[in-house]
């Protein structure tokens, strides 16, 4: 059985693996900024530094990243006409995130002319926040469906003591742990890009934005680790 530096080797070496641990080291160092800010100059421009630094690395690993959407869709979009609807609607937003992404990175480092940084994040950011909506709508959707299986299978494994009813519970409640992660991360997410389409004292707020960087990321590595 592979023990716990096994399991993080292969945790770092999916690109979300690395998305999410440097994704901690950008709010992470987002807080220390803040808490420094005033105290401590030279400090917290340090951590300015780093997270500046991280944002623009998680950029470049997500190169590419667009088209993880689209196979999405190609492969299997729902299992349902609802879900394939809402699956089409999330990716659609989650493509057109990522893609605008890579513009916005590529003028954040001058490739590009650092005017269309504005344009780019409005979009890249309107993107993502329509896709996690519809993400979040079809996960609610699949937990509520799963609810309903668990009790018919609960009243089953009463009544015959079937095994196989306890092993396909066990299943569910499983998945719905990965769900309610999948929507805790979404819901941070969303409240990332707002604070980028509608400035706000609440989303652009570094304590939210920091905690709500902080839940998506270690949601993401609950729901990535190896089993």
């Amino acid at each position: 059985m592979d023990d716990t530096v096994d399991k993080l080797v292969i945790f770092l070496a999916k690109r979300d693996g690395i998305d999410k641990l440097v994704k901690t080291f950008q709010y992470v160092s987002k807080l220390g900024h803040w808490h420094v800010e005033t105290t401590h100059p030279d400090a917290a421009t340090r951590f300015k530094q780093w997270e500046v630094a991280s944002g623009l690395g998680r950029k470049a690993f997500r190169t590419g990243r667009f088209l993880t959407g689209f196979n999405a869709l190609r492969r299997g979009p729902g299992a349902t006409p609802t879900l394939k609807v809402l699956s089409v609607l999330a990716n659609a937003g989650e493509m057109v995130y990522f893609f605008f992404d890579h513009f916005l990175w590529l003028s954040r480092i001058g490739t590009l002319d650092a005017k269309l940084a504005r344009r780019m994040s409005f979009i890249s950011a309107f993107g993502e926040s329509f896709g996690y909506i519809f993400f979040i709508m079809a996960d609610f959707i699949i937990i509520k469906e799963g609810l309903e299986t668990e009790r018919r299978l609960l009243i089953s494994s009463k009544e015959d003591g079937s095994e196989d009813a306890t092993e396909r519970t066990r299943k569910i409640r499983a998945e719905r742990v990965m769900r309610l992660m999948a929507v805790a991360a979404n819901v941070a997410d969303l409240i990332i890009a707002l604070a980028d389409i509608e400035p706000n004292p609440f989303c652009n707020h570094v304590v939210t934005l920091g905690i709500s960087g902080l839940v998506s990321a270690w949601a993401g590595w609950y729901r990535n680790w190896p089993s």
